[in-house]
């Protein structure tokens, strides 16, 4: 699960945002607690709670005392509404920077772009 790219606990953080966009962990849903989460993946459990504290400074999860974490009522929106944003920043806005040098009209891109969202190989929400 984790690679030497960035921070353990960043990692952690960004499996369980992915986790609420897929829909694993839903709205209010209880998550593992940060001894159960380093049990689980072999981790020291201070990285865990680094991970869950900056996702609770973040505000995708929030602390019940005495119960737990559970996933804030917004968070699935709030975080789609964010990789939506980032999605234009950082992937159409080169690509259509990589199109205009490559000579590549803007009705091609759209063309195939249209095409691949057709396409039933892809699947819906990937």
């Amino acid at each position: 699960m984790f690679d030497d790219h960035s921070p353990i606990y960043r990692q952690i953080a960004e499996q369980i945002k992915a986790d609420v966009l897929r829909g694993v962990l839903v709205a209010e849903e209880q998550v593992m607690s940060t001894n159960q989460y380093a049990a689980h993946y072999r981790i020291n459990p201070a990285t865990a709670a680094k991970a869950f504290q900056h996702l609770v400074d973040e505000g995708v999860i929030y602390k019940r005392r005495g119960v737990g974490m559970f996933v804030s009522a917004d968070a699935p929106t709030r975080l789609r509404d964010e990789k939506r944003e980032r999605f234009f920043t950082d992937v159409l806005e080169p690509l259509v920077a990589q199109a205009r040098t490559l000579g590549i009209p803007a009705a091609d891109v759209v063309t195939h772009i249209q095409q691949l969202f057709e396409n039933d190989d892809l699947g819906e929400g990937r």
